[in-house]
């Protein structure tokens, strides 16, 4: 019989330290905390709850960012939550870990938590955090058309549950950092950039700050199944610097952070250029400087032209 490896849930899924805009640069430390998990857990490409555990308690979640704060010996200005679910979901983040985290902060110098949450959880009794600490929190929208999120990515809300979830959030003087996913399932590569767009233009009154997810193949998922069938390809690179460049001329913070860029199951282009355009995504995300973009060159980009052109008419991935 094979051994089973037991996740310890007393240690969070991952933790690091970047930089987050905030008045300027600040350092940001990030947690993944392992919870009980997303209790929606349909969504197409969502690969999370092989991080989530059934038997995680509050004392293990303290347990958990006690650990994270443990580790680094520098100072942040920013703490940023993960759960792989939703923070005001009380199944997942209870409010007396709620109340510890916010009192954790205070006592360790941070002044902003960036934390996510679906819509339905975000709620005015639950958006209560302290005066003199800066909120923001991310919502999942993937995309302002209701058929693309319902139909390619089955992410269970309506466009008008984020509206509701953004004007509670502003009421509370809290920010709202919108989700953006480029290129889900059953769209072509210019399909998925005019939805990227579209939705930014659609979401530009409500949010404050844009973060485009690029598109990458998590094990064990329904994306995974279409992508080993050869039905589906991760967004070129060459996409996400179209659309961050539009975005950024509608008037919006935009940042990206290019998850597995340059291998198959992440956003690539040719490999040749891969590492070169991922880090000017990166620098274009703190800098906010589409200039950032200036000097790129490589021969692939007459072929994503050509995949542009041409992939409505196949509807299936002309180049892996």
């Amino acid at each position: 019989m094979a051994n089973v490896v037991r996740k310890d849930i007393n240690r969070p899924v991952s933790l690091w330290h970047e930089k987050e805009l905030f008045n300027g640069t600040e350092n940001c430390l990030t947690i993944i905390l392992r919870t009980k998990g997303c209790y929606w857990d349909r969504c197409l490409m969502c690969g999370y709850l092989r991080d989530a555990d059934r038997r995680v308690e509050i004392e293990n979640l303290k347990n958990q960012l006690d650990f994270a704060l443990s580790r680094y010996d520098m100072d942040f200005g920013i703490l940023k939550i993960f759960t792989s679910g939703s923070f005001f979901d009380e199944r997942e983040i209870p409010e007396k870990f709620r109340e510890y985290v916010y009192e954790n902060m205070l006592n360790s110098g941070f002044r902003k938590l960036i934390v996510e949450s679906r819509p339905e959880f975000i709620k005015k009794e639950k958006i209560s955090f302290p005066s003199n600490l800066t909120l923001e929190v991310g919502i999942g929208l993937e995309t302002a058309n209701d058929f693309i999120r319902e139909y390619c990515i089955n992410k269970g809300f309506k466009f008008e549950n984020y509206v509701n979830a953004v004007s509670v959030l502003k009421e509370e003087k809290a920010g709202v950092k919108t989700y953006l996913l480029l290129k889900p399932p059953f769209l072509s590569e210019r399909e998925a950039i005019e939805d990227m767009i579209d939705s930014a233009r659609a979401i530009a009154d409500y949010t404050d700050v844009v973060s485009l997810n690029l598109m990458n193949i998590p094990s064990g998922t329904y994306l995974e199944r279409l992508w080993k069938w050869k039905l589906y390809r991760p967004p070129w690179l060459w996409s996400a610097v179209k659309v961050l460049k539009e975005i950024r001329q509608i008037g919006l913070e935009v940042i990206s952070d290019p998850i597995a860029a340059g291998k198959k199951r992440g956003p690539h282009n040719c490999g040749k250029c891969d590492e070169s355009v991922a880090e000017s995504i990166k620098n274009f995300s703190l800098s906010q400087n589409i200039e950032e973009f200036d000097g790129l060159r490589c021969d692939c980009i007459h072929l994503w032209r050509k995949v542009l052109e041409l992939e409505d008419f196949s509807r299936i991935p002309l180049v892996r």
